[in-house]
């Protein structure tokens, strides 16, 4: 098979979360570690960081995969979804993995997969770790896919644990409590290894700090420690209480041996785009009328770049919009702002909510809105509409944004 129809198997024939939703999650690890001893366990030949949380574990994953190359380690990083390419989900020093190493991959173990009905996730995770493994990668950030618990890549044991915080979001498989989020979530803590909690939450503080102690892992809650302040160029305002938190994980990693001077620190934090490649985080498009986009789509992240985006000075804001199917519109909707001219769009998966059904919502909501057949109608049509001195807004779902960028 050719990379694209190899990376067109993975999509089409396995269960996949991006695609279908509930239905592809998975309630145990027996498969991934079923696939991990077939692999001879690549997840014990290197060093790791462990990144989960609700919002900001991506951009989180991508500051210290960045801060690590700019001391100049051999740095693996994995996250997901992807926006443009595959991939993207795979790097090492901000390069993507070869076509021909996704393709060879699963070449060799495609008669397992299929044997053992593996997952998509489960898949990449089992790629993910091979190739850092085969590269002898010096430490690899790795993000979690969905909760924590009973993600696919919580069968390693890190250097660090990060849980960034904790939102109301995909409640359909983790519970509908800040509580039993949060122990989804503090499933990745492990026995005395330490754990950086991004933000303290009422709801939330005793449930890791009772995880932790059962672990004997020490816990530290990032936002309320003393921390210097360091400029990123991530610009979103939400990305200051990443930084704290990664600032804090790289002082629990220079505790296991890793030199990372106060200089690597501020240089990585300044480069993460060009050092990784991260993409789709108030990322400003162009200029005239100013684009900016953001992958923010729950109410927690959503809250923050709405909030950022009124402070924008604008004579006018139009925003393309649209989500998946499974997405509860009452928990948002109050955030949108209703001066804005709306946009609404289907991304193209199986998943996308219905852009009529989108708009029959927002029209109840008495929003000012057009539905229109693709992302990219929606977005040529606003950028038709706005003046110099309006704003372009691209977002509601990850989705959204990939066809965009």
């Amino acid at each position: 098979m050719t990379y694209q129809e190899t990376v067109n198997w993975m999509f089409s024939q396995l269960p996949m979360y991006q695609n279908q939703g509930k239905s592809a999650y998975k309630v145990d690890l027996s498969n991934t570690m079923l696939l991990a001893k077939h692999l001879n366990n690549p997840e014990n030949k290197f060093k790791s960081i462990h990144v989960a949380g609700t919002n900001g574990k991506g951009s989180s994953s991508h500051m210290l995969a960045s801060i690590l190359q700019e001391a100049g380690y051999n740095v693996g990083l994995y996250t997901s979804p992807h926006l443009k390419d595959y991939r993207e989900r795979i790097k090492i020093n901000g390069k993507d993995l070869s076509k021909q190493f996704v393709i060879q991959f699963i070449k060799r173990n495609k008669s397992f997969f299929e044997t053992n009905a593996l997952s998509f996730f489960e898949m990449s995770v089992g790629l993910a770790f091979e190739y850092f493994a085969k590269h002898k990668v010096d430490i690899a950030i790795i993000e979690v896919g969905l909760g924590g618990r009973l993600d696919s890549t919580n069968i390693i044991t890190p250097e660090v644990s990060v849980i960034t915080n904790i939102g109301l979001d995909h409640i359909q498989f983790l519970g509908n409590s800040l509580e039993s989020i949060a122990k989804e979530k503090g499933g990745i803590i492990k026995s005395k290894i330490p754990v950086v909690i991004g933000e303290t939450q009422t709801e939330t503080k005793e449930v890791f700090m009772k995880i932790a102690h059962n672990n004997d892992a020490k816990i530290i809650f990032a936002d309320k420690s003393e921390i210097e302040k360091y400029k990123s160029d991530l610009k979103g305002s939400y990305q200051t209480k990443n930084i704290k938190t990664v600032v804090q994980t790289v002082n629990e990693i220079q505790l296991k041996g890793f030199n990372i001077s106060k200089q690597n620190i501020k240089d990585g934090l300044l480069n993460v785009v060009n050092n990784t490649g991260l993409l789709g985080r108030w990322q400003v498009l162009k200029e005239n009328p100013k684009v900016i986009c953001d992958t923010a789509h729950n109410r927690e992240g959503l809250e923050i770049v709405m909030s950022q985006l009124q402070k924008e000075q604008s004579n006018g804001l139009h925003i393309v919009f649209g989500v998946v199917n499974d997405k509860d519109l009452d928990t948002i909707i109050d955030l949108l702002p209703i001066n804005a001219t709306y946009y609404l769009c289907k991304p193209n998966i199986i998943r996308g909510l219905d852009v009529k059904k989108l708009e029959a919502y927002f029209k109840s909501k008495n929003m000012f809105c057009k539905a229109y057949n693709s992302v990219n109608e929606a977005y040529k049509m606003a950028q038709a509409n706005a003046n110099i001195k309006d704003i372009v807004y691209v977002g509601g779902s990850t989705f959204v944004v990939a066809e965009i960028i």
